[in-house]
């Protein structure tokens, strides 16, 4: 078969719809070719990737913002193989002949996602392994227990500003706000932590008008760490980066901190919304997790099967012409890491209302030497985020019809754009000291926690919360009776909580 893009980049073949033409709103562009961007893509992926597959097989020709043309990769094993193999399908942005030729440039609405930085997601061979190996051992001295005491201390904290009014709206005042708070902690920059880092997070990978001025206020917020911890060292994960033998420069450490910022905030939010979002409105994942066959961490694996937090990745650069999925590949091609597309590729799924239980094969995280090295803190932060939170509110139901949640989608993620809910009022909940800041004690070269400064050596192992009555203001309402339909929950988050503290 031969390419679809044998063509000068930027012109097609075959005539272009007219505005007006009715191709434009089912998302065909020049050379009849469908959009991977625009109402269709984002409102019934799903739908898009049915007629892909039929259209075109396992790797489909699409267009991009401003219509420039790329690859998306639908099939699980033309994924892992592209994934799998750098020698053919690099992470090189330079080798795109968009770019070259000036078709997409600084201000494309995706430029901050394919804009080459010196970073290993955008290296390859010895340069990726350098630039990775100072990430992976960094990542390895975090301390994994004193992360999700300051999860469950976090997710509490936030519990607090709603649990009293009995009504919430989960995606934007806990699932966007937990992992930001959370990496921003790990990071060693808790100031940082606010509502523009939160949007600006969100935004600089939409595509949209504002993405470039998004992603210069965490690029500005990150160099100014960076700053701090080469003129003070500090024991966090920025200082760990400064430190590294690798010896990052100061821009090769706030671009991998970006990096790693932007993809553990987006992939964990929309993890959080997706796990909570299934939990209140499928009764079959409800009554499993209620019924004690189904836990948290298993909820959270199968949310990454159905509704993956990223839904692609761009992208993979073809080194030269090659073969994929019986599509000609030309050397500078666009490749998409196809996730959502991958994990309901009919090879692997035949039947997608088959549970997925301990199979961990999705490609939630993609894979290949690429494959995501900090998933495990992003599960963790979804796992006691979502615990927290139904062991505070246990019966949480969805405020709205099912049929009335919306979603936004971007090349590389589709999120709920609220996921209201109404709950019986609960007292707020004293919060204890900062996890991560107790006095220095014994540890293992595997587990390696912040320095601290101050803090409280009594605080119970897991930060847990306590409830008190408010210093000021009206009296709270008493704790209301678990309704006896939600009993079921409630005793399993009790228990999903002894596991986690190992008791």
């Amino acid at each position: 078969m031969t390419t679809p893009f044998h063509h000068e980049p930027g012109s097609f073949a075959g005539p272009v719809p007219p505005p007006g033409c009715p191709a434009h709103a089912m998302g065909a562009g020049p050379g009849g070719l469908r959009r991977y961007y625009g109402p269709e893509a984002e409102n019934d992926p799903a739908g898009l990737y049915a007629k892909l597959r039929a259209e075109h097989g396992t790797v489909a020709p699409v267009l991009l913002h401003g219509d420039v043309p790329a690859w998306l990769v639908l099939g699980h094993s033309e994924n892992l193989h592209m994934t799998r193999t750098p020698s053919q399908f690099s992470r090189d942005s330079r080798r795109w002949r968009a770019l070259q030729d000036g078709s997409v440039g600084p201000d494309h609405p995706l430029a901050p996602i394919f804009t080459w930085q010196p970073v290993c997601a955008f290296a390859d061979g010895d340069a990726h392994e350098r630039l990775r190996g100072a990430v992976t051992d960094s990542m390895e001295r975090i301390d994994t227990r004193g992360v999700r005491r300051h999860v469950n201390r976090f997710s509490n904290r936030l519990v607090n500003d709603f649990c009293r009014k009995g009504t919430a709206e989960l995606v934007g005042q806990f699932a966007e706000h937990l992992p930001m708070m959370v990496m921003c902690a790990i990071f060693g920059m808790p100031e940082e932590y606010n509502d523009r880092m939160v949007q600006a997070a969100r935004d600089m990978i939409r595509g949209t008008a504002t993405a470039v001025e998004s992603n210069a206020y965490v690029v500005a917020a990150l160099t100014r760490l960076v700053e701090r911890r080469r003129a003070t060292p500090e024991d966090d994960f920025t200082g760990w980066l400064v430190s590294h033998p690798a010896g990052l420069t100061d821009v090769e450490v706030a671009e991998h901190l970006r990096l790693i910022l932007i993809a553990a905030y987006e992939s964990t939010a929309n993890l959080i919304a997706n796990v909570l979002r299934m939990v209140l409105t499928d009764p079959r994942f409800r009554a499993r997790l209620s019924g004690g066959h189904m836990t948290v961490p298993e909820a959270v694996e199968q949310t990454l099967w159905d509704e993956p937090p990223f839904t692609a990745v761009f992208g993979r650069w073809a080194v030269g012409d090659t073969e994929l999925g019986g599509q000609q590949i030309k050397a500078g091609d666009a490749l998409l890491v196809g996730i959502a597309a991958a994990n309901t590729d009919p090879a692997v799924r035949p039947d997608l209302t088959a549970g997925m239980e301990g199979n961990r094969a999705h490609l939630a995280f993609s894979g290949g030497p690429h494959e995501c090295p900090g998933q495990d803190i992003g599960r963790a932060i979804a796992d006691v985020g979502v615990d927290a939170l139904l062991m505070r509110l246990p019966d949480l139901e969805l405020a709205i019809p099912e049929s009335e949640l919306s979603w936004v989608g971007n090349i590389m993620s589709r999120h709920l754009v609220e996921l209201p809910v109404k709950f019986a009022p609960a007292p707020q909940q004293e919060i204890d000291a900062d996890p991560l800041a107790a006095p220095p004690r014994a540890r293992t070269d595997w587990e390696i926690s912040s320095s601290a400064r101050t803090g409280n050596p009594a605080a119970p192992a897991r930060g847990h919360a306590r409830a008190v009555t408010p210093k000021t203001g009206p009296a709270a309402p008493a704790a209301p009776a678990v309704p006896a339909q939600r009993s079921g929950p409630a005793r399993l988050w009790q228990s999903v909580t002894r596991w986690w503290s190992g008791q």
